[in-house]
């Protein structure tokens, strides 16, 4: 099977929407948009004139620790029933990791339906976008300070509550920027209501939700986002959610790890809604570590090897070099005793495990565990986290 991979035409968008629709069980009545968002491109895989997979390449920008990291984000692959298991998936997936490359993504990072195709091509799991639910009536919450005020927001306030969200993102590792791209500049609310907190004329905390299921025993309050800089900010969203407890038996959220409300709210008692898998692997690691923020203070200087089968140009022998808050990394022509998987990468790059554990795992060869952890100069200052699905 000689397979093309390229971009979607305008013509074949319908054929690729109908995949995906079978695909992940969309009624018939469901249409996609006329066009793709702006920074988002539809791939194809063809046999002959017939489209047998279809993915969504999304350029989106991340934050980690204070700077921002282009990345190919992957989303609504499909392949065709009669073509599954014949390598279609994994040659888009190489045709995407070159194509994004060219315009300068450093990551990739996915939510699988079937984590071992990706695990396979150099993928790996970072964390999780976990939903929780709550019960309404557990909040034990008194606002925190009379000098806020909690009001309703309105679209007139959404570049504020862009910058709050930047506020919180930015330091953390992973957050997508939601600037530029697909994101565009909003003219409607997110939700059905917004909720505000405010200092004066600045926004310090923000709520948005959605009420559905009536008001009796199934009914549930979802919140995307509940985010701010302050406690006492933190304080007035969670006495508001807590007023819904009559209407709203159950609060749907996103918990966000070390933020404002993680001592606020009861997660000890939530339940798991759901739980989807985040995986990242570099697309360029010579990009990735020079768009990535570096914690303040470490220094040092390691040599290692890089295996890469699906990405050759990552494949090699590299000087890694952290110092004054950057790094580099550079071709080396040293004789290396450290080997590194691009999975071994993918996680130290995230946080998601140490040198010490890679040695476990078998990503990383090392003479000995004290010459591995000179490989822990590539961890983050936290590990990644997500508040979007894509």
């Amino acid at each position: 099977m000689g397979l093309e991979i390229r971009s979607l035409r305008e013509s074949e968008r319908d054929a690729g929407w109908e995949l995906r629709r079978h695909a992940f069980g969309f009624p018939a009545s469901v249409t996609p948009p006329a066009t793709p968002p702006p920074g988002v491109v539809r791939i194809g895989a063809f046999d002959g004139d017939r489209l047998v997979g279809t993915l969504a390449d999304l350029a989106d920008d991340q934050w980690w620790d204070g700077e921002v990291v282009a990345s190919s984000d992957i989303g609504g692959v499909a392949v065709l029933p009669e073509y599954r298991r014949g390598g279609v998936g994994r040659a888009m997936l190489r045709h995407v990791l070159a194509s994004a490359r060219e315009r300068g993504a450093a990551i990739s990072t996915l939510f699988p339906t079937v984590a071992a195709a990706y695990r396979a091509s150099g993928w790996v799991t970072v964390g999780r976008l976990r939903t929780v639910d709550l019960p309404t009536h557990a909040l034990r919450v008194t606002p925190g300070d009379a000098g806020l005020t909690l009001r309703p927001g309105t679209v007139a306030d959404l570049p504020a509550i862009a910058d709050l969200y930047t506020a919180v993102a930015r330091a953390r590792c992973g957050l997508l920027t939601r600037q530029g791209g697909r994101f565009g500049e909003r003219t409607e609310l997110p939700d059905d209501g917004l909720s505000l907190v405010c200092d004066g004329d600045d926004v310090v905390g923000y709520a948005s939700w959605e009420h559905t299921g009536g008001y009796h025993a199934g009914s549930v309050l979802t919140v995307p986002d509940l985010l701010a800089t302050t406690d006492a900010a933190a304080r007035e969203l969670a006495a508001m959610l807590a007023g819904w407890a009559s209407v709203a038996p159950t609060l749907r959220l996103r918990p966000l790890a070390f933020d404002a409300f993680s001592r606020l709210l009861p997660w000890e008692i939530g339940t798991e809604h759901s739980a989807e898998t985040l995986m990242l692997r570099p697309v360029d690691v010579v990009a990735a570590v020079a768009q990535r923020g570096w914690v303040t203070g470490r220094e040092g200087r390691v040599v290692f090897a890089l295996h890469d089968p699906l990405a050759p140009w990552n494949t090699g022998t590299w000087s890694l070099e952290v110092s004054g808050g950057g790094a580099t990394l550079t071709p080396s022509s040293a004789s290396p005793s450290l080997e590194l998987t691009v999975a071994g990468f993918g996680l130290l790059y995230a946080g998601a495990a140490s040198a010490a554990l890679l040695l476990q795992s078998g990503d990383l060869r090392a003479p000995t565990p004290a010459d591995a952890r000179a490989l822990d100069l590539l961890l983050p200052s936290s590990p990644a986290q997500v508040l979007d699905y894509f």
